[in-house]
């Protein structure tokens, strides 16, 4: 029984979204009662938690993690960390995966959050509770078996699945009759196989560059096809073409005219948002492969305040991001923070969509932040009552990127310090 007074609530997910909300959830046990994390796998670290699987693990789950074998970290630690808990300063800057799992696997033991996970518990449904006294029924099913289910009620649910799972495929015409080998890089773990073998990948974001710098000096030929302004610090073995408009047999045709033969295809076109225990139209939302709207502050259903979204925006610095995100979260949850009228998040939750359109972008891209994470996060905290991300964290973040523009491939290399909550070197 939960004492009088506390709220329940769910945490859908261990990553770090998830063991960041329990952690907070967990250090007020004068307003909420332990939480429950609901992780359908076997351990915390979501997408962090590396396997050479691809496709379905045994218990007839989709493989999670989309980590691949030589895969390094595109942000330092000294950007990457959760501000009351940094990484191991003897470790390089740019972290391999594995350092990443054990930094979560010590925050997880540190704040005693494992005591609150229930592993290998899949959330088939999530929906508002019937009755005037509200709160949300989860539903929960045993992954090893799906016959073993469960609902209990909640006060509130912090949705923490991440958005790193579900491949978005694009539809290019005749990409069904390429007759070589496809792939999504969800599905890509190391070089080897792809020796010798002329590779086009589709897409030049974080995953799309890595792959290239991974496959260059093994492969006999690699493209790299994109929109962006063509990088500089790509190996010299790779061509950089236009957009992929259509696939011909073996052929692909890109946008500026030209035509390359290819023995694999492999797609770095990004995730599609998917939460498939919840029913969208009914909390009033929209969902698209790349958006979900309309969320007050990227985070909550304006006429369903107590679900609660952590980490669904992008181009960001995940951790403090999610540590900002929850931070307010409690202070709403606890009574702290007041939210405006359902009508008034409404109306503020489609203008800045609205901004954000008139300003030219795409709808698609509504949740990457990129520069705006900052004001972000201190709104946030302005009205959660708590320290923003320190002043140096953006310079970081910020240097770093400008360094990864002008070599993709040694930026890497640097390590930084950071000296005061202004300074770094």
């Amino acid at each position: 029984m939960t004492a009088p007074g506390k709220l329940r609530v769910a945490v859908i997910g261990a990553g770090a979204a998830g063991l960041c909300a329990a952690r907070h959830l967990a250090a007020h046990p004068e307003a909420f009662a332990p939480p429950v994390v609901f992780e359908a796998s076997g351990r915390v670290g979501g997408t962090w938690v590396y396997t050479e699987e691809t496709g379905q693990s045994p218990d007839g789950l989709p493989i999670h993690s989309s980590m691949y074998r030589d895969l390094r970290t595109n942000l330092p630690k000294e950007v990457m960390a959760f501000p009351d808990f940094p990484f191991d300063p003897s470790l390089p800057s740019f972290l391999h995966h594995s350092d990443v799992l054990a930094y979560l696997e010590s925050y997880a033991d540190h704040f005693r959050v494992r005591e609150h996970v229930r592993f290998s518990w899949l959330v088939d449904a999530v929906s508002p509770a019937e009755g005037a006294a509200g709160g949300w029924d989860v539903t929960a099913c045993r992954a090893q078996d799906r016959r073993v289910r469960a609902t209990e009620r909640f006060d509130a649910v912090i949705v923490c699945s991440g958005h790193y799972s579900d491949p978005f495929v694009p539809p290019i015409p005749g990409l069904e009759t390429f007759p070589g080998r496809v792939l999504h890089s969800h599905e890509y773990r190391c070089p080897e196989p792809f020796a010798g073998r002329t590779v086009v990948l589709l897409g030049a974001g974080p995953s799309g560059v890595d792959l290239t710098l991974q496959l260059a000096p093994v492969a006999q030929r690699v493209i790299l096809s994109h929109r962006q302004p063509p990088l500089a610090g790509l190996p010299g073995n790779v061509l950089q073409a236009a957009p992929a408009v259509a696939v011909a047999g073996d052929t692909v045709q890109f946008g500026d005219g030209a035509a390359h033969r290819a023995d694999v295809l492999v797609l770095c076109t990004g995730y599609r948002y998917r939460f498939p225990f919840l029913a969208p139209a009914r909390l009033g939302l929209r969902l698209t492969d790349h958006a979900v709207t309309p969320l007050y502050r990227h985070l909550l259903p304006p006429h369903h305040p107590g679900l609660v979204f952590i980490g669904i925006c992008q181009k960001i610095c995940p951790f403090p991001h999610f540590h900002c995100q929850m931070l307010f979260c409690l202070a709403v949850l606890r009574g702290a923070r007041r939210l405006p009228s359902p009508a008034e998040m409404q109306a503020a939750a489609e203008g800045e969509l609205r901004q954000h359109l008139g300003a030219g972008g795409s709808p698609g891209h509504f949740h990457r932040l990129g520069g705006r994470q900052w004001g972000y996060c201190q709104e946030l905290a302005r009205l959660g009552g708590f320290e923003p991300p320190a002043p140096v964290v953006r310079k970081i973040y910020e240097a770093t990127v400008a360094s990864r523009q002008q070599d993709v491939s040694g930026y890497r290399s640097l390590n930084y310090r950071v000296l005061s909550a202004e300074e770094w070197e």
